[in-house]
């Protein structure tokens, strides 16, 4: 997949170098030289030094033959410019980060598929990790109605050593939540589980279920024998 990245950030960089490792091929768009020398050199991806919302710098860059594009600039006036070129030159998988939620609407008018909110994103992540600590990770899908959790089971607790059977026919399971995935230790990858997995002592969970039932999940998973 060839992926344009407009803006040579730390965000810029750091997407770039993920979807590098994953063996795409990345170019960016830069107005900072040394930002583009680090993105050559460091990262492994294609840099164009110039503007991302100037058409001679996007069509050097190859955005007609860009399968995804990733507006991160420096404003959302910008990213919204960038969003709008890529539209026009037949992008067909547009990004944009955010930084006002005032541009929402214009970048989905102007074309853009995904929109990556950077504060509401920072803000709900620290939410989530003060109210809920013992969570590793949370993802949130369809604006909040869905919550993907990610939780470890402790040691001497009341599933340890039972099977996911046997936890989602438990009636203090909340229902309509459901184990997707299981990792037995940290060093091994993460297993899409059946209802003869059985959860042993420190290994990790995937939930998912309902906002209103969060609370119920975790005590569920940490209520001793």
């Amino acid at each position: 997949m060839y992926v344009l990245i407009g803006g040579a950030g730390l965000v810029g960089l750091s997407l770039a170098q993920k979807l590098v490792e994953l063996g795409h091929t990345v170019a960016v768009i830069d107005i900072d030289p040394i930002a583009c020398r680090y993105a050559r050199e460091q990262v492994g991806a294609m840099a164009f030094e110039g503007s991302a919302v100037s058409t001679e710098v996007l069509l050097e860059a190859g955005i007609r033959k860009a399968d995804s594009l990733a507006a991160v600039l420096r404003s959302d006036a910008l990213n919204l410019a960038m969003v709008t070129l890529a539209k026009h030159y037949g992008v067909t998988h547009i990004l944009s980060r955010m930084r006002h939620p005032d541009f929402a609407e214009p970048l989905r008018i102007a074309g853009a598929n995904h929109i990556i909110s950077t504060v509401e994103l920072s803000v709900s992540t620290m939410v989530n990790a003060i109210e809920y600590p013992q969570v590793e990770s949370m993802m949130h899908f369809e604006q909040g109605q869905i919550e993907v959790l990610k939780l470890s089971i402790p040691n001497n607790c009341y599933v340890a050593g039972r099977s996911v059977a046997e936890i989602a026919q438990d009636s203090q399971f909340p229902s309509g939540s459901l184990i997707i995935g299981y990792q037995p230790h940290p060093h091994e990858d993460l297993m899409i589980p059946n209802g003869s997995t059985i959860l042993q002592p420190h290994s990790t969970v995937l939930i998912v279920t309902k906002p209103r039932c969060l609370h119920q999940v975790i005590d569920f998973i940490e209520q001793k024998c």
